[in-house]
């Protein structure tokens, strides 16, 4: 039986020798993600290759300009994205593998965690968590000094 540290050393001199082929793990044996396109909307807000490598950056953004300053905008909202991005078959951006999110997601192994707090469908009701300093992404100037939660309309009351 191996140990850990050969284990380690086998893995790493694979991944060095798929790295050197221009082979990614990820592309050795895992299919191709699904992408549909997008049910509404003629373009997207961005180049189709730059939201495929900065779109967290910028629904990052996008979130601190909302919840720390306050400023809603449509632009690089999450919401504006799931409304253009979920499937016609389920209604959603995360509920079956191929649907927008979660193919490339799984095909990156990357973690999901939006939809925790978020919905997955378009122009639903948001299912948000409690908005209170304890729980904001961050310290929002509106509930860094509540003294009750902040509801979901008082935050939609900030900006528009």
């Amino acid at each position: 039986m191996a140990s850990l540290m050969q284990r380690a050393v086998r893995a790493a001199f694979l991944a060095a020798a798929l790295a050197w082929a221009g082979v990614s793990p990820a592309q050795a044996d895992a299919p191709k993600p699904v992408i549909e396109k997008a049910v509404k909307g003629q373009q997207c807000v961005e180049d189709t290759e730059y939201m495929r490598k900065n779109h967290m950056k910028v629904l990052d953004l996008h979130r601190d300009k909302t919840v720390i300053e306050g400023i809603r905008t449509k632009k690089h909202s999450l919401k504006e994205c799931i409304n253009c991005h979920a499937s016609e078959k389920t209604g959603s951006v995360a509920k079956s593998k191929d649907d927008f999110c979660v193919s490339c997601h799984t095909y990156a192994a990357v973690k999901i965690d939006c939809f925790e707090c978020h919905s997955t469908k378009p122009q639903g009701p948001m299912t948000m968590h409690p908005l209170n300093a304890g729980t904001a992404h961050y310290k929002h100037k509106l509930v860094a000094g509540a003294k009750k939660p902040v509801t979901v309309d008082d935050m939609a009351k900030v900006a528009q």
